[in-house]
C-alpha cells in the first residue's frame, strides 16, 4: 500500500535528522515485556505534548507502521498537510461531528495485525493545565472490542531544545482482564480509562526522575 511505502520512505530519510536534532533516549518499564518491537496487533497510546509526537512514536517503534488517529483540525490546516496525513495512513477523527467511524476503521486495522496509535487526551494542553489531561475512552472501547493490548508510552516533550528527547515505554495492558462483571459497561469503561491514565502518569513520574 502507498501509506506503507511512504511511511518507510519518511523513516529512512528522516532517521539521521531525528537522531541529530532530538538526540532521543529510550527507556523501558520492563524491556522483556515490551521492547521497541511490537508483536501483532496493538494500540499505542501516548501523552500529548506537540504535533511532533507522532513522529517521535513512529521512530520509537521503527519496525512497525503505526496508523495514527488524527483530529479533523489537522486535515484542515492546508492541502499539503492533508495530503501528508493521508500518505502516512492516518485515520481521520471528526470530533465536531461526533463521528465514531474511526473506531471501526481502527478495529479493522487491528484485526489484520496492525498497530493503531491514539492520543487519549484528544487535544494539546493549554498553558497551566495539569498534564496529562483527562482521557477520552476511545482506546479502551477499541481494546475491549478487539482484545488488542494497549501499549502506553510517555515522552518529555523536549522538542528542539538542549534537553534530550526521552521516551519511556510501559508494559502492555490487557484491558479485558480488568473488566469487572459487577460493574456496568459504562462504569467499566470509566474505571479502565482512569486506570490507563494512571499508568501514563506513572510513566511520566518515572521519566521526570531521569537526568539529562
Amino acid at each position: 500500500m502507498i501509506y506503507f511505502l511512504f511511511t518507510w520512505f519518511v523513516k529512512l530519510t528522516g532517521w539521521i535528522p531525528y537522531l541529530l536534532i532530538l538526540r532521543p533516549c529510550i527507556s523501558y518499564k520492563n524491556r522483556k515485556l515490551q521492547s521497541r518491537h511490537i508483536k501483532g496487533g496493538a494500540i499505542v497510546i501516548s501523552n500529548h505534548r506537540s504535533v511532533w509526537d507522532f513522529a517521535v512514536t513512529m521512530y520509537t517503534f521503527p519496525t512497525r507502521t503505526l496508523r495514527c488517529a488524527v483530529a479533523e483540525l489537522m486535515y484542515r490546516k492546508n492541502i499539503f498537510m492533508s495530503l501528508l496525513l493521508r500518505l502516512l495512513g492516518t485515520v481521520r477523527v471528526d470530533r465536531e461531528a461526533r463521528d465514531f467511524t474511526f473506531l471501526s476503521i481502527c478495529a479493522k486495522i487491528l484485526s489484520r495485525g496492525g498497530v493503531v496509535e491514539i492520543y487519549p487526551e484528544s487535544r494539546l494542553p493549554k498553558p497551566g493545565e495539569e498534564m496529562p489531561l483527562p482521557f477520552k475512552p476511545s482506546a479502551v472501547y477499541l481494546a475491549l472490542q478487539t482484545g488488542a493490548p494497549i501499549v502506553p508510552i510517555c515522552n518529555n516533550g523536549s522538542y528542539f531544545q538542549k534537553k534530550r528527547m526521552r521516551v519511556h515505554i510501559g508494559t502492555p495492558i490487557d484491558v479485558r482482564a480488568l473488566y469487572r462483571e459487577e460493574l456496568s459497561e459504562r462504569e467499566n469503561v470509566t474505571y479502565i480509562t482512569d486506570y490507563v491514565r494512571g499508568k501514563i502518569i506513572e510513566l511520566q513520574k518515572e521519566l521526570e526522575k531521569q537526568k539529562g
